[in-house]
C-alpha cells in the first residue's frame, strides 16, 4: 500500500516543486514504485515532464471536475505519463476552476481522495505537489495524505506563517484525516557558509525542538538545480554529482527510514 506524501509550503519560490520532482526520482533509484501528482495550478512539474503543455489532454483538474459532476473517469492509461520509470499525473490551469467550484460542493475536501485511493495498491509512494497556500485544493491534498513535508528556504522570514500553517494541519488531522502527520521541515536554498543560513537553521531547530523535525538533508543553493528545471531533467540525470543531488538522495533515504 502506497504512502501518500504531500509537499507543501507557506510561500512560493522555496523549491517545493523542485523537491517533489527530485524526491520522486530519488525514491525510484532506491527501487520504489512512485506516482507523482502535480496538484499546483502553476503546473511547474508538468512543464518539466511535458515539452508542450498543449499535448496534455487530461489533467488532474479534469479528473477533479469529473468526480464532482459524477462522470465516469477515463482509463488511467489515458492520463498517466511515465517518464524514465516515474508515473505522473499532470496539472493545468483547469485547477483554478476546480478551486472555485469545490467551495460550493458538499464534502469537497474528499474529492482528491476518491481519485487517488484506488492507486494505493499499485505504488510504494504517491507524492503530491501542492500550491504554496492553504486553499481548498491544499486541504483536499492533506485530506488524503499520510504525511506532509513542509519546504522552507533559509532566508529572512523563512518561518513566517509556519505556526498558522501547522495549526491548520492540526485541524485537518482532528476533523478530516486522522492519519495525517507532519513528516518534517525540509530546508532549501541553504548557503551553509553564510551566517544567515546558520542562524536561521539554528532558530528553526530551537523553535520547534524536533516537533516537527528538521530533515538532516538540507538542500543547498546550486545553479545546477535551476538548470535541471530549465532542461526538464531531475538532478539524477542532469547533475548526479552535485551536493544538491546527493541531499535529495539522502532525503529519500530518510523518508524510507520512517517505514522501519
Amino acid at each position: 500500500m502506497a504512502k501518500i506524501i504531500v509537499l507543501g509550503a507557506m510561500k512560493g519560490g522555496v523549491g517545493k516543486s523542485v523537491s517533489t520532482y527530485n524526491l520522486a526520482y530519488s525514491l525510484k533509484k532506491l527501487g520504489k514504485n512512485v506516482l507523482m501528482v502535480d496538484f499546483d495550478g502553476s503546473a511547474n512539474i508538468t512543464k518539466c515532464v511535458v515539452e508542450n503543455m498543449k499535448t496534455v489532454k487530461i489533467s488532474i483538474g479534469d479528473l477533479m471536475l469529473n468526480q464532482m459532476d459524477k462522470e465516469e473517469q477515463p482509463n488511467p492509461a489515458e492520463y498517466i505519463i511515465n517518464r524514465n520509470g516515474v508515473d505522473f499525473i499532470p496539472s493545468s490551469q483547469m485547477l483554478s476552476a476546480v478551486d472555485a467550484k469545490s467551495r460550493l460542493e458538499m464534502g469537497a475536501e474528499k474529492i482528491l481522495a476518491c481519485i487517488l485511493e484506488p492507486f494505493r495498491k499499485e505504488y510504494d509512494y504517491i507524492l503530491i505537489d501542492t500550491c504554496p497556500s492553504l486553499n481548498a485544493l491544499t486541504i483536499n491534498a492533506l485530506s488524503v495524505a499520510d504525511e506532509l513535508i513542509i519546504a522552507a528556504d533559509t532566508q529572512f522570514w523563512a518561518m513566517t506563517g509556519l505556526e498558522d500553517y501547522l495549526g491548520t494541519v492540526k485541524k485537518i488531522k482532528n476533523r478530516i484525516n486522522s492519519r495525517l502527520e507532519v513528516s518534517g521541515i525540509l530546508l532549501t536554498m541553504c548557503e551553509e557558509r553564510t551566517n544567515l543560513c546558520k542562524v536561521i537553521t539554528q532558530e528553526v531547530e530551537d523553535q520547534f525542538n524536533g516537533k516537527p523535525r528538521i530533515f538532516n538533508s538540507k538542500i543547498p543553493r546550486n545553479i545546477k538545480v535551476g538548470e535541471s528545471v530549465y532542461y526538464g531533467e531531475p538532478l539524477l540525470e542532469y547533475a548526479p554529482r552535485t551536493k544538491a543531488c546527493k541531499m535529495y538522495q539522502n532525503l529519500a533515504k530518510e523518508v524510507i527510514a520512517d517505514e522501519k
